[in-house]
């Protein structure tokens, strides 16, 4: 097997480091929901990843369905985010904004003053959601979106999209995934709509193609990813019988739109149903430009042996927590360190910065940017 994971990548038009990609992953320190110097840190930290895919950052008000996640949406988020994708391409990395409206995984409490949750159906969603205010509070009923308010939501990706370019950003993945709004469109169970998003595979996959289309009018397509979560049940995701037959369309679809990526993500490390191969083999047949597999991927073997695979690239997540220095140390061999769980959404006794900038690298040293030997 060839060691490709540290060889130089295409992404479009973007030569990256090596085939490596920092998964998305919410931290909950965007303060007021506005990037902020911590945050620039984080992602300086890890920027030998090839492509780093920034947290969940919220499209509009409305979407800010957690505690403390960044938005982009304003001009100070925009200007904020700057600093955040000035030093990642600074130290040579490169970096897209996951671009994710939380639909109905909200409560009221993490809105601010004037927003609303809002979704394809007035149906909550099951399970609880941390609020700085009352701590664990049960997920509210959002309010169905009405069918002449879709526009506007399809423009607030718009908006953001081209707000991302203007910060700074390599460009935009949608999140399509883990049960939030988009996702929430193609699944049956969160979409009871009777107009024409609502019903058949077609017209479920409607607000996502759309969306997308929009953006990459905006933006262009070698600036637009999307993220997808076959057979997931994240946030009260339930299967239903066209699971197979939604990807398939979705992925023909997209290659048409010509998205420079499809980000295919699989929760069974994490305790999800896996992904059947047979969805993955469809999807890799209908869609050709770049696609990321993430889910599970921590040792230098399993990621090549996914790009030996279907794999143009591999996203890693909770290990990039802990080990800043993740791409070295899985390079070198060196041994991975345990990420605290506790701080994951919250700070520790010494603030946010605990479980989050605090990581040492392999030789004990403060987080720190270097020269990986396989870079020229």
């Amino acid at each position: 097997m060839s060691n490709k994971a540290f060889e130089p990548a295409k992404l479009g038009a973007l030569t990256l480091t090596n085939h490596i990609v920092m998964a998305p992953m919410t931290r909950s320190r965007a303060l007021g929901n506005v990037p902020n110097e911590l945050m620039a840190e984080y992602y300086r930290q890890r920027a030998t990843a090839g492509l780093i895919i920034t947290e969940g950052t919220s499209p509009a008000a409305n979407g800010l369905g957690y505690a403390r996640i960044p938005g982009l949406f304003n001009q100070e988020q925009a200007t904020n985010w700057q600093r955040v994708t000035e030093t990642v391409h600074h130290h040579g990395g490169h970096i897209f904004v996951q671009l994710m409206h939380a639909g109905r995984i909200f409560h009221g409490h993490n809105l601010p003053e004037g927003a609303e949750g809002v979704a394809p159906s007035a149906i909550a969603a099951a399970g609880d959601m941390w609020t700085d205010q009352e701590q664990m509070q049960p997920n509210a009923t959002p309010r169905a979106i009405r069918t002449e308010e879709l526009a506007q939501v399809r423009d607030e990706f718009v908006h953001s999209a081209k707000l991302a370019i203007e910060a700074g950003f390599d460009g935009v993945e949608l999140h399509g995934a883990n049960g939030y709004l988009l996702e929430q469109f193609l699944n049956p169970n969160s979409n009871q709509r009777t107009d024409e998003y609502g019903g058949s595979v077609k017209n479920r996959a409607r607000f996502v193609l759309e969306v997308t289309r929009a953006v990459v009018e905006a933006i262009g397509a070698e600036r637009t990813g999307i993220r997808l979560s076959p057979w997931g049940m994240a946030s009260d995701m339930a299967h239903y019988p066209e699971i197979d037959e939604t990807y398939a369309y979705l992925a023909e679809e997209l290659q048409k739109i010509g998205v420079v990526y499809l980000h295919l993500v699989d929760h069974e490390s994490m305790g999800a149903p896996a992904v059947p191969a047979q969805t993955v083999d469809t999807i890799r047949q209908k869609f050709t430009n770049t696609l990321i597999l993430s889910g599970g991927y921590n040792t230098t073997e399993a990621v090549n042996q996914a790009l030996e695979g279907h794999a143009d690239l591999v996203a890693i997540g909770r290990p990039f927590i802990s080990n800043p220095d993740l791409v070295e140390r899985l390079k070198t061999g060196a041994p991975l360190a345990e990420a605290d769980q506790a701080t994951f959404y919250a700070p520790g006794p010494n603030g946010f910065a605990d479980g989050y900038t605090d990581y040492p690298t392999v030789d004990g040293q403060p987080a720190g940017t270097f020269s990986p030997s396989y870079e020229a």
